[in-house]
């Protein structure tokens, strides 16, 4: 029965869908649907990095350690997340690329919920 309501696990639902929790990619009348904003619980290995700079940003988002140590690169300066809690927020129009210094989750958060940002697979140095 769907009453509006979904209760889970991030570690467990996070790892059936590249991470993301909640966000326009969820089908239609599941709770989790939302053009609003995207939630992700990301779990990445010591190394993993993102492919490919996201470019014309269109999004706000803001990333939380959650555990480990990861780094974001913006232009013109590289932040590095080492404290549980630490976090960056940057907005619309500014490029992005990420790297795991050691194995980290971060919580990310993303709003509107658009399309057109996935790159195929993370590889790992």
């Amino acid at each position: 029965m769907n009453d509006g309501v979904y209760v889970g696990n991030a570690g467990k639902d996070a790892a059936l869908d590249r991470g993301w929790l909640l966000g326009h990619f969820k089908d239609v009348g599941d709770a989790r649907h939302s053009e609003a904003l995207e939630i992700k619980w990301g779990v990445h290995p010591r190394g993993e990095e993102r492919l490919e700079w996201v470019r014309g940003e269109e999004r706000t988002a803001l990333l939380v350690l959650i555990s480990g140590c990861f780094r974001v690169e913006l232009p013109g300066r590289s932040v590095l997340l080492e404290q549980q809690g630490d976090y960056v927020v940057w907005g619309h129009g500014v490029d992005h690329s990420w790297f795991a210094e050691e194995e980290s989750v971060v919580l990310t958060v993303r709003w509107p919920s658009v399309p057109g940002y996935a790159v195929a697979e993370n590889r790992h140095a």
